[in-house]
């Protein structure tokens, strides 16, 4: 018997060692530890993204979609586009072998004004969520100069205009340049969705100077 758990205790600590993100994931016991836990990837992808923003200046919303998809997917992850949830949603995350099972949607757009950005929260809310999954993802590539300044007015609006059943003002949320909105859906709750900024905006002139 000892043996045995000796030989599990190994192993938890190899994978902490090699993969804490996998073990968080696999580990969380409520929706908040599991989003504190997916939180830790999406930031890493998403700034991995910034960092290296200069070689997708080319690359549409699926292309740009592609690069997070790759950046999200690790062990305990499994993370497919234009799978099909009511429709094919940009973004669609299994927690594998999470047990009730974790199912989280995204949809995707390059930032280019606030009813683009609403319709894209009319998607995902209206057409691919059917209120069992959890928290909802709504990626904003930003490729225009101040993306504090977009983000600000994006929030203001949607607390003056309520849009998609919101039931009160957005919220912080921990990664930056992002925020969380919650909305009452037909499944007869309220949900949350995380707006995420990703901040691709490059200033040519500078980097012809360079």
């Amino acid at each position: 018997m000892s043996t045995n758990t000796d030989s599990v205790a190994a192993l938890v600590e190899r994978i902490q060692k090699k993969a804490p993100e996998y073990l968080d994931l696999l580990t969380a016991e409520t929706d908040a530890d599991f989003e504190q836990a997916f939180n830790a990837v999406l930031a890493t992808a998403v700034s991995w993204m910034e960092r290296n923003k200069k070689s997708y200046q080319t690359l549409d919303e699926v292309g740009l979609t592609s690069v997070l998809a790759a950046r999200l997917s690790i062990p305990g992850l499994t993370v497919s586009q234009e799978s099909h949830s009511n429709g094919h949603v940009d973004l669609f995350i299994v927690a594998d072998h999470c047990v009730p099972e974790r199912i989280k949607l995204g949809e995707a757009k390059i930032y280019d004004g606030y009813s683009y950005h609403i319709g894209g929260l009319k998607q995902l809310l209206g057409r691919y969520t059917t209120g069992r999954e959890t928290r909802g993802l709504l990626i904003v590539y930003v490729q225009k100069k101040d993306i504090t300044g977009l983000i600000k007015k994006l929030r203001g609006r949607m607390n003056t205009e309520r849009p998609c059943s919101q039931g009160r003002d957005t919220a912080d949320h921990v990664l930056k340049w992002s925020f969380l909105s919650e909305h009452f859906h037909s499944c007869g709750e309220n949900l949350e969705i995380s707006h995420i900024g990703c901040n691709l905006y490059v200033d040519n002139d500078a980097t012809t100077a360079s």
